[in-house]
Parts: C-alpha cells; sequence; structure tokens
C-alpha cells in the first residue's frame, strides 16, 4: 500500500481476508461488465457515431443530430424502442417527475407495487403528510401502493389481487433507496409486469432504474417495463457527464414526455446541447465498465465489514442488481465516522469533514460523503444516510475498484481510531 495512507494491520489482515472472499463473485461482475462494454461498443456502431456529433448548438438546438444520435444509442443500449437522453434533466428525480407529468392526466390513478417509494418521489407524487405545490395530488391523479412483505420483498399475491384496469400506471422502484429491503432483479420486474399486463393490458408499467443501468446484461424494458428512467450522474453517465437524466421505453410514451419536457407540439425537436454532447457520449461508452468498477467496490466493502462484524445487505455472496451496499452501523458516531473515512478517500475535498443536516426532500438530517468530481454523483465513490434508526449507511460507486477499495478501508480506519470496531 502507498506510505501516504495509514490503515492499522488489523484492517490490512482483514482487507486481504474480504478480498479473498470477494474474488468469485468479480468474475461474475466482470464477465457482465464485458458483456454490456460490447453492447454499449455496438451501439455506437450501429448509431454511425461521429465526431461531428460533439458539436454543440445554442438556441432552440434545431437539427442537432448529435442529440438525435444521442438517444439512438442509449435506446440500443438500454433495450428499449425509443430514448430521451438530455443534459437538462436537472436529477434522477427530475427525469421521474417528467415521466410521471408526461403519461399522467386528471383523473388517472398509479399504483406502486414496491412499497413506499424514495424520499424525493414522494413530494412529487404527494402522498400524505409529504405533499408538495405542484404534486400529482395537486392535479386530481392518485395514488395507492402495495407495501412489501416483512422481508422486503414484493408481495406477488397482494399484487395479483390489487392490480385492475382502473390503474393507469403500475410503478416499481427498482433500488432499495434509504431502506434495507432487497433491490430488484429484471427478474422480478418480468414477473410483476406479466401480472400487470395480465390484469390490466392498457396499464404502463413504469420503473425508477436509477442505480440499477448495466449492473446486469439486460434492462426492465427488455423484459416487460413500457417506460423507465434514471440519472446520468449515476451509473449510465460513466463518471463523466456532468449532469442530466434519460427517458427509455415505448416510442409513444417517450414522445409523450418530451412534450413534458419541453412544450407539446416541438417535444424532442427543440433544445440545445451547448456543448454538452462529447462528455455525454463519453460517459456513456465508459458506464458498463465503470458500473463494473463499483459493483466490486460494493462487494469488497460488503466482505470487509462482514469480516468486521456488521451486517451488511446484500452479504458478498449475493448477486447484485444496483451499485448500493447497505451497511448497519448500529450508532450515529459509527455512521458520521463511516462518511468521514470515506470522504478521506475521495480525490476531491478529502480534507472536508461531511456533517449532518437538513437536505430538501428529506424528513431527517442527511450526511453525505462524496467528494466528486461532479457535485452529487453517485457513480463516484460516495456514502449517505438519514440520521435516523437503524443507522444504516448505503454506500455506493467507485471509479475504479482500486481506488474504491481504498475509499473503503479509510471508511473503516476512521472507525478503527474512534474506538468503533474492535
Amino acid at each position: 500500500m502507498h506510505p501516504y495512507f495509514q490503515i492499522c494491520s488489523r484492517l490490512r489482515e482483514a482487507s486481504e481476508k474480504a478480498e479473498a472472499v470477494s474474488k468469485p463473485m468479480f468474475r461474475t461482475i466482470e464477465e457482465i461488465q464485458r458483456y454490456n462494454q460490447q453492447k454499449m461498443l455496438a451501439a455506437f456502431n450501429r448509431a454511425g457515431v461521429s465526431e461531428s456529433h460533439f458539436v454543440g448548438s445554442t438556441g432552440y438546438g434545431y437539427g442537432d443530430r448529435g442529440r438525435e444520435v444521442l438517444d439512438e444509442v442509449y435506446a440500443y443500449a438500454l433495450g428499449a424502442e425509443d430514448a430521451l437522453v438530455r443534459h437538462n434533466f436537472v436529477s434522477g428525480t427530475h427525469a421521474l417527475t417528467v415521466a410521471l407529468f408526461g403519461i399522467l392526466r386528471p383523473g388517472d390513478k398509479m399504483l406502486c407495487v414496491t412499497g413506499t417509494p424514495y424520499d424525493t418521489i414522494q413530494g412529487v407524487i404527494g402522498i400524505e403528510g409529504r405533499e408538495e405545490k405542484g404534486s400529482l395530488k395537486e392535479f386530481g391523479i392518485s395514488y395507492e401502493q402495495v407495501d412489501l412483505l416483512p422481508d422486503g420483498t414484493p408481495d406477488y399475491e397482494e399484487i395479483e389481487r390489487r392490480i385492475s384496469p382502473e390503474y393507469k400506471m403500475i410503478y416499481l422502484q427498482r433500488s432499495r433507496g434509504y431502506s434495507l429491503r432487497p433491490s430488484l432483479f429484471v427478474s422480478d420486474i418480468e414477473k410483476i409486469a406479466g401480472i400487470a399486463k395480465r390484469k390490466a393490458p392498457q396499464s404502463i408499467v413504469m420503473v425508477d432504474n436509477c442505480y440499477g443501468e448495466f449492473v446486469e446484461k439486460e434492462e426492465p424494458t427488455q423484459h416487460g417495463a413500457d417506460l423507465m428512467a434514471g440519472s446520468l450522474i449515476k451509473n449510465p453517465g460513466g463518471g463523466v457527464a456532468p449532469t442530466g437524466g434519460y427517458l427509455a421505453g415505448r416510442k409513444e410514451l417517450v414522445e409523450l414526455c418530451s412534450y413534458r419536457l419541453t412544450t407539446p407540439g416541438t417535444g424532442r425537436e427543440i433544445g440545445c446541447t451547448l456543448g454538452n454532447n462529447r462528455e455525454l457520449f463519453l460517459g456513456a461508452f465508459h458506464a458498463p465498465h465503470v458500473t463494473g468498477e463499483a459493483v466490486k467496490t460494493a462487494v469488497f466493502a460488503a466482505a470487509l465489514f462482514s469480516e468486521l462484524g456488521f451486517a451488511v445487505t446484500p452479504t458478498p455472496q449475493e448477486l447484485r442488481t444496483d451499485i448500493i451496499q447497505a451497511v448497519l452501523l448500529k450508532s450515529r458516531e459509527a455512521l458520521v465516522s463511516f462518511c468521514r473515512g470515506i470522504q478521506k478517500g475521495a480525490p476531491v475535498d478529502s480534507f472536508v469533514a461531511p456533517e449532518p443536516s437538513p437536505m430538501p426532500g428529506y424528513d431527517s438530517d442527511v450526511i453525505m460523503a462524496a467528494g466528486a468530481f461532479t457535485l452529487g454523483a453517485s457513480i463516484e465513490l460516495s456514502a449517505d444516510a438519514p440520521l435516523r434508526e437503524p443507522f444504516a449507511v448505503w454506500m455506493q460507486g467507485g471509479l475504479n475498484y482500486h481506488s474504491g477499495q481504498l475509499g473503503v478501508l479509510l471508511a473503516a480506519q476512521e472507525m478503527y481510531e474512534n474506538g468503533l470496531i474492535a
């Protein structure tokens, strides 16, 4: 290990054991990584990507060929009929919001079948106690949900019972969010979509795909999902995209959503790219490899903290469907120490000590470690959590495994120095 970083012998020994435990899973991850990287290259080749597509546009952006070809690349790579990829989606929640308002109309009903969704989307929907101005609820769109089973898995019997033609949208959140429930595999989504199409053939199956892109060989849109959305500063931006988001799915649905992003009648035909095209193309190309590196970092973190006596989910031996690793740290002090250690492993702002603070869209103080080249980019190594029971931390990202592994070790070292690891 480079002498700049001081890791105690106790943790070095635990690290060696953790890496040995992780190696069988690394082989599986690298196989997926290889396939998805080949798929991305195929997408670039099929779309005929050229240097001319990197030129930016201004004003209305009419005829921006790079923007159009970028959509083609993402559609193929994500196994969808069509895609809408734009730098002016400000977050994954924004992309999801455009999809929800693009598809749903006053009087429509949506049914979320994966329990209570992620904090920031609750205000968009207008869930009781989290109503915000301009929410779906304020526009007369009804929301209901099917709770998860006690073990955090979908309640297929209840989903079967509840889905009916009265619901225009069946909504799923693939990743766990700030919960300890298992994330959904593409096969789980396919099973739910199958029920939806049988019970309500005209319903639209919508997936929040954040954190899940390129973790498996195929995507929800290849297995029954009609529409999905995500953020470019997570997996599909490859750590290069400076901002943005995407929608992908059935062509007519993507078109409807484009009218919400811009205006009815103009849709995807306007919107200048301001010189962002090259970074979005480059990020897409790197995305499958970078996602695999983040998954390897998560597996190592699970193995290390299991070795140190902490409960983790997923375990080191479990197959993955997103880049998130949760560690149950047992106390507020351990949670803060972990995040401060992750920050010390960052290439940017490593000298900063994260502090819990209020954050828009969340109902409790949140601590975030994210020394990133792109502010808030969770494909870069980061860790965050609300300051509430069970004091679990959610870690994700790592542009490459070697720096990600070191960041995890520095989190453990910070806890060790504060007497939180025996």
